[in-house]
């Protein structure tokens, strides 16, 4: 299982619960959003940005996203939801996600997100911050 999340520099455990599940007895496809968004979340703490938001007003916000389901999640699991960027460019960037299930020791969805640098004093896009950018290069290992 680590393997498969080792080039993802964000983990995060996630226990699915009970009501996470439809009347079909599985995962609802909405809750799967839910872990990405965990995940990014996770990933933006880890940049310092919910700070930078806080002083600055200049934050992400999610422009599209997109999943593709492998095989139902059920009641009791816990799922290891991964993040990286893989895009980044100069007010937006691409996210990848992986949702690896212990049960099943492998991936159950795979998703993306583009999020937008948003300057949310103006209601506008903005340019990522250079802290940011920094810290993205910084957590990825790479230069972009």
């Amino acid at each position: 299982m680590k393997e498969l999340l080792k080039t993802f520099p964000v983990v995060t455990k996630i226990p699915v619960i009970w009501g996470d599940m439809d009347s079909f007895q599985h995962v609802n496809n909405v809750i799967y959003f839910r872990y990405f968004e965990s995940a990014r979340i996770q990933y933006f703490e880890t940049l310092g940005w919910l700070k930078i938001i806080e002083k600055m007003g200049i934050g992400p916000i999610l422009g599209s996203t997109s999943c593709r389901y492998r095989i139902p999640l059920t009641y009791p699991d816990t799922v290891f939801a991964g993040a990286k960027i893989t895009d980044l460019h100069e007010k937006s960037f691409t996210m990848e996600y992986l949702l690896v299930s212990e049960k099943h020791e492998g991936p159950v969805a795979e998703g993306t997100g583009i999020v937008v640098c948003y300057n949310y004093q103006k209601s506008q896009t903005t340019t990522i911050p250079e802290v940011i950018q920094q810290s993205i290069e910084k957590l990825e290992d790479r230069i972009f």
